[in-house]
């Protein structure tokens, strides 16, 4: 199966409705007065790092990435369970793990360990506390919304290059993305809709827009690229985990971010780049197969 089929027989099961029918990036569980957001990533040795790659590096990047889930509904992160399968570089995993639970001042909570052969596959659940409700969902975008991305696209696909070729250049954006956490904090109470940029900025925008129920338009020119003579690639690579999210016409946003689009009534296709209809998400950004 497919991912794609694989999470459409999962959405035959019964499904809590904090799991919003699996069409979003996390769990939004009220309990009480509180609303926790719960998110579950697993990174795949040779297949979402390199079998050579530094393991503190690993650590940081699997926290990180789930904690981007949390920032893109505006969550203040609790903290993160581990799945941990031993190997090599284990001591270097705890240290890069001590590094990112650090830098974002979020505790472990517990998890599990287990010995095994062949590739590695590590996973973490972050559970964080939304800090607005209603919580942002992928689905919100309305028609005349304004499209909006924070940072700059692509800068992974290039970090990604020179750890696998053994360049001297910068690594930091594959190795150690940033959860833009303060950014989604910021951004809950205003975006009609808001998710992380983990798959490639048009496939994301695609599944936003399909979601929503809306076509999106961008102008690629108008997306910040690492490089500019291979912006197609930078919007399809992915890894990048910036925020994707849409506001209301004539809202500005309170963070570092650039316009690259707009919602508009539901037309033949979800996406349209530079006026292009792209009917279908094959090679719009990493599916798994």
């Amino acid at each position: 199966m497919t991912e794609t089929e694989f999470i459409a027989a999962l959405r035959k099961l019964p499904l809590h409705k904090a799991a919003r029918g699996l069409a979003d990036d996390a769990a939004v569980l009220e309990m009480g007065g509180e609303t926790l957001v719960l998110t579950h990533d697993a990174m795949v040795e040779g297949r979402h790092f390199l079998p050579s790659q530094d393991m503190a590096d690993v650590a940081w990047k699997l926290v990180a990435t789930n904690l981007s889930d949390l920032a893109a509904k505006g969550a203040e992160p609790i903290g993160v369970l581990l799945g941990h399968v031993l190997g090599e570089g284990d001591t270097d995993f705890i240290a890069g793990l001590e590094d990112v639970l650090s830098h974002y001042g979020v505790p472990l909570l517990g998890g599990d360990t287990v010995a095994g052969d062949g590739a590695r596959t590590l996973g973490l659940t972050a559970i964080g506390k939304a800090s607005y409700t209603p919580v942002p969902s992928r689905a919100g975008a309305r028609i005349g919304d304004a499209v909006y991305v924070t940072g700059t696209l692509g800068a992974a696909m290039l970090g990604f290059e020179t750890l696998r070729d053994g360049s001297d250049n910068d690594a930091t954006a594959y190795t150690r993305p940033m959860a833009r956490l303060a950014e989604g904090y910021d951004l809950a109470p205003l975006a009609t809709a808001m998710m992380d940029v983990s798959d490639g900025l048009l496939l994301d925008i695609y599944r936003m827009a399909d979601a929503s129920e809306v076509s999106i338009a961008i102008d690629s020119a108008k997306v910040p690229v690492a490089d500019v003579e291979r912006r197609m690639e930078c919007l399809t690579w992915g890894d990048d985990y910036e925020l994707l999210f849409t506001l209301p016409g004539g809202t500005f946003p309170p963070v570092a971010a650039t316009q690259i689009g707009r919602a508009e009534p539901k037309g033949f296709a979800p996406l349209f780049v530079d006026g292009e209809a792209i009917t279908n998400p094959q090679g719009l950004g990493y599916l798994h197969q």
